[in-house]
C-alpha cells in the first residue's frame, strides 16, 4: 500500500513554497511536486525586471527570516525603495528560498493528474509515480489561463503566441511583431523585443497608455497617513486589497470582480518609459477585429473612428493577461473537476482557500475572485500560506498550535516530507 502524506502542494512557484514552508512548520507531512520558480524562469522574457517593488516581492516563511532583503545581503545584491528587481535575481531568490525553508520537501516531477480516491487524493507524476495525500494544495500560477482574444484563438503557434509562452525574445530578431495589450507585460515585451533587434508595434484598445508615477522615498507624516503605502501601492483602497484580503471574501461577488478589475489596471511601470516612448510605434483606440494567417498574419482593425483597415505582420504576441477558469485545470481528473462549485469560472473558496471539494484547496491567481487583487501578486503569498495552513491544520486534527496568523514561529522546523 502506498505511504500517505499529509499535504501535497501543486506548483513551486512563490505560492507554493510560501505554503510549504508554513505547512512544514506547522508539523505536517508535506511535499512540493514541480521545479522551483519554473514559470518565471522559463515564461518570462530575460531581462524583464519585476514592476512590484522589493518589499512587495517576499516569498513567505512563518518567522519572515527568508525575505527579499535578507537574500540580497547574502549575495551581496543592491537592495531598496524604487530600485527594480530583475527576473533573474528573483528566480535564483526563490531557489535560495526553497532551499533555506523548504529543502528536501521538493519532488521535481511533473505532476500529470490529480483524482479522488474514498478520503484521499491520488496525484500522478510524469514518472509514472503515484502518491496518496490527505489533501492538496492547488498552487498553479498564471500559465493554465493565459488569455487571448477570440480573434487570434484560430492561428497556429508559429504566428502567434501569448507572452508566456517566451522567455529568449531574441528569436524575433528582424521580424515585425505586433504585441497586443496596454499593460506593463506587452510594453515591456515590446521594449525587449526592441532591444532584441526586432521591429514592433503595440496594438491596444485603450484611448492612451497608462504609465505609473515615480516611487517617493520620503513623504510627510501627513501624506503617509492619507494615503498609506501597501503591496499593491498608494492609498487606504489599495492598502485594504494588500493587507486585509479576508475582508474582500465578504463583499458581494460583483464588487469582487469588480474590485480585481480595476486595481492596478493597465500601465507601464514609471523606469520603462524612458525606453519606450518614441522608440516603438503604438496604435492606441484601435480594436482587433479578425485575424488571418498570410505570410504572416493579416489583422483586421477598427479605429477609433470606426473605420476599418488592416495591417500585416510577421507575428503577434497576445499580452493580454490571464483569466481563471476550472474547467482549464487540466491535471485535475474530470470527476473532480466537475465536483468544483464556481462563481462563474472562478472556484467557490472558504476562508482558507478550500473548496467545495473537502481537501481540496486553490492558491494564488485562482484565489483572485474571492480574496482580491493581492492574489495575482506575490505580495499576496504570505497571507495564502498562512490562512491555508490553519485550514490544513485544522482538518489534520493537529494538535500543535500554529502561530503563523500572529507571526511567532514554532520552536522547531520540520523540514523533511
Amino acid at each position: 500500500m502506498l505511504p500517505v502524506i499529509d499535504v501535497a502542494i501543486v506548483g513551486a512557484g512563490p505560492y507554493g513554497l510560501s505554503a510549504a514552508a508554513h505547512t512544514l512548520a506547522a508539523g505536517l507531512d508535506t511535499c512540493v511536486f514541480g521545479r522551483p520558480m519554473r514559470a518565471w524562469e522559463h515564461h518570462m522574457p530575460q531581462g524583464m525586471l519585476l514592476k512590484s517593488e522589493p518589499s512587495a516581492s517576499n516569498l513567505a516563511d512563518p518567522r519572515g527570516r527568508h525575505d527579499l532583503a535578507a537574500y540580497c545581503r547574502w549575495a551581496g545584491l543592491p537592495y531598496g525603495y524604487g530600485q527594480p528587481v530583475p527576473l533573474e535575481t528573483f528566480v535564483d531568490y526563490g531557489k535560495w528560498f526553497q532551499a533555506q525553508a523548504v529543502a528536501d520537501a521538493v519532488d521535481t516531477a511533473e505532476v500529470t493528474g490529480v483524482r479522488a480516491e474514498g478520503k484521499l487524493f491520488a496525484v500522478e507524476l510524469a514518472s509514472g509515480r503515484r502518491v496518496m495525500a490527505r489533501a492538496v494544495v492547488l498552487a498553479l500560477g498564471f500559465l493554465p489561463f493565459a488569455r487571448r482574444p477570440a480573434a487570434l484563438t484560430e492561428l497556429a503557434p508559429t504566428v502567434c503566441t501569448h507572452s508566456s509562452e517566451h522567455s529568449d525574445l531574441s528569436r524575433f530578431e528582424g521580424l515585425d511583431v505586433t504585441v497586443v495589450g496596454a499593460g506593463q507585460s506587452a510594453l515591456e515585451t515590446a521594449t525587449l523585443l526592441l532591444e532584441a533587434g526586432a521591429r514592433p508595434r503595440v496594438l491596444a484598445r485603450a484611448a492612451a497608455l497608462e504609465w505609473n508615477g515615480t516611487p517617493e522615498p520620503s513623504r510627510s507624516l501627513v501624506r503617509r497617513v492619507l494615503a498609506p503605502r501597501s503591496g499593491l501601492g498608494t492609498g487606504w483602497r489599495s492598502w485594504t486589497w494588500a493587507e486585509r484580503p479576508g475582508l474582500v471574501r465578504h463583499l458581494p461577488l460583483t464588487t469582487r470582480r469588480h474590485i480585481v478589475r480595476t486595481t492596478l489596471g493597465p500601465a507601464g511601470s514609471w523606469w520603462l518609459r524612458e525606453r519606450f516612448d518614441g522608440r516603438i510605434p503604438v496604435l492606441t483606440g484601435h480594436s482587433l477585429v479578425a485575424a488571418k494567417e498570410d505570410l504572416g498574419v493579416r489583422l483586421t482593425l477598427k479605429e477609433p473612428g470606426g473605420e476599418s483597415r488592416t495591417l500585416h505582420t510577421e507575428h503577434v504576441i497576445a499580452a493580454t493577461g490571464y483569466e481563471v477558469d476550472v474547467a482549464r485545470i487540466g491535471i485535475l481528473d474530470v470527476a473532480l473537476r466537475a465536483a468544483i462549485g464556481t462563481e462563474g469560472t472562478t472556484p467557490r473558496l472558504n476562508r482558507t482557500f478550500e473548496t467545495s471539494v473537502p481537501g481540496l484547496y486553490m492558491i494564488g491567481l485562482a484565489a483572485a475572485a474571492t480574496f482580491g487583487p493581492v492574489m495575482r501578486f506575490v505580495h499576496g503569498a504570505d497571507f495564502a500560506a498562512r490562512r491555508v495552513t490553519r485550514g490544513l491544520t485544522a482538518a489534520a486534527g493537529s494538535r500543535r498550535h500554529y502561530r503563523g496568523e500572529t507571526g511567532a514561529g514554532l520552536g522547531t522546523h520540520r523540514l523533511n516530507a
